[in-house]
């Protein structure tokens, strides 16, 4: 069997989950859509796939069975009426969920007699199949190197290994530090607002500096991971106090909270007697929080 042979079913048809399903197609795939508003599929199927009534003929059409729902709960809603008929197929989970709701889930869809591939999506629908986009997988191996070709036609894929659970923790730790960065520039933009500088104007400068900065990661990992905050070369958790930082922020009249919750970090390890050390141990107050 050629790998367009294989019937795919697409259940969920928000913006990411109609992204994949429209690469599928664009590849030649015969794919089967469902979703509980039915007129998302109109666009697919004007494109060449098929539209399922129910969920449950989405998943008797296809072999390989892909799911993008909003969260877990509505996996488990629109999927545990239907563990019979997964018998004997590969469902791949594209749903954020946590890494512990990845693993019921595969414990779940191993009592189905269902291969379980767990995904987390590192990129936003306009991405999908186009250069920058990757897709994190862990579960079946055989699931996985079966239907890799397919798989990469979203994006780069990475497996993790055996555990369902490692692909989701990946996702959401790559996400804790996007979303602080995010916050960062918030709060930075917000600063200068009152100076009359617009985010757009802003942003022109924190993009490149931001870019810059990422390089210092491979440098900081080196130092956790070798477990000596005094190698010399480092800035000083003493250095890194933000407390100019803090103020200039309530004096521009905005709030401190992002800026704050760094300084707790580091004032919480140069307390305890940290000082001189290396600003990565701030890593310490987050695996010991309290």
């Amino acid at each position: 069997m050629t790998n367009h042979d294989i019937q795919v079913s697409v259940l969920g048809l928000g913006e990411m989950g109609g992204a994949l399903a429209a690469a599928l197609v664009a590849a030649g795939h015969p794919v089967t859509v469902w979703n509980r508003s039915p007129s998302k599929a109109d666009p697919l199927v004007a494109r060449g796939a098929r539209a399922a009534a129910t969920a449950g003929d989405a998943v008797r059409a296809g072999r390989l069975v892909i799911v993008c729902l909003l969260d877990d709960a509505s996996v488990r809603e629109v999927l545990e009426p239907l563990a019979d008929d997964l018998a004997g197929r590969t469902l791949v989970n594209v749903t954020t969920t946590t890494p512990a709701q990845s693993r019921e889930m595969a414990e779940w869809a191993d009592r189905a007699g269902a291969a379980y591939l767990d995904g987390g999506i590192m990129a936003v629908p306009p991405m999908i199949g186009r250069p920058g986009a990757s897709v994190l997988y862990s579960g079946s191996a055989d699931a996985f190197h079966e239907h890799r070709r397919l798989l990469d036609l979203w994006g780069n894929s990475t497996y993790f290994g055996d555990d369902a659970g490692l692909a989701s923790l990946y996702d959401l730790a790559l996400l804790a530090g996007m979303y602080v960065m995010f916050a960062g520039f918030a709060h930075g933009a917000a600063m200068v607002a009152p100076a009359g500088v617009t985010a757009g104007e802003f942003a022109a400068m924190a993009a490149p500096w931001l870019t810059a900065m990422t390089g210092a990661f491979e440098g900081f990992a080196a130092v956790i991971d070798g477990g000596d905050y005094t190698v010399p070369g480092q800035q000083s958790l003493e250095f890194s106090d933000l407390t100019y930082l803090v103020a200039a922020s309530a004096d521009q009249g905005v709030s401190t909270e992002v800026v704050a919750m760094v300084q707790r970090l580091v004032q919480r390890q140069v307390d305890a007697g940290h000082g001189k050390e290396g600003f990565a141990r701030i890593i310490e107050s987050i695996r010991r929080p309290g």
